[in-house]
């Protein structure tokens, strides 16, 4: 399963109105933390694939959806049922903290 892109276009009916949870990693290009993140996403969407939608937002090109949720520090993963965040975590993390962060939530 490919990791979505989201944008604020798209963020709405992607994010907010989507079926089931979905893991938002919210980024930017000059943030060395978030790199280090990216292949854990790609792991996430495969490991995940039918429960899970995860998907990439952009920081500095998506103002709108970046304030709407107030994120203070990069990269940024939070995960959404329904419509309302249920849990957020700033900062990078390995692998099996991403599993552990994920399956609680799940």
């Amino acid at each position: 399963m490919a990791v979505a892109e989201f944008t604020d276009a798209n963020f709405q009916s992607e994010v907010l109105e989507a079926q089931g949870p979905v893991l938002v990693d919210v980024w930017a290009s000059w943030c060395g933390p978030c790199r280090l993140m990216a292949p854990l996403m790609d792991w996430a969407a495969s490991e995940y694939a039918g429960r899970l939608t995860v998907g990439k937002l952009e920081a500095d090109g998506n103002p709108l959806s970046r304030d709407a949720h107030r994120i203070q520090g990069l990269p940024a993963l939070i995960v959404f049922n329904g419509g309302t965040e249920i849990a957020r975590h700033e900062g990078a993390m390995a692998q099996p903290q991403l599993k552990a962060f994920l399956d609680a939530h799940l």
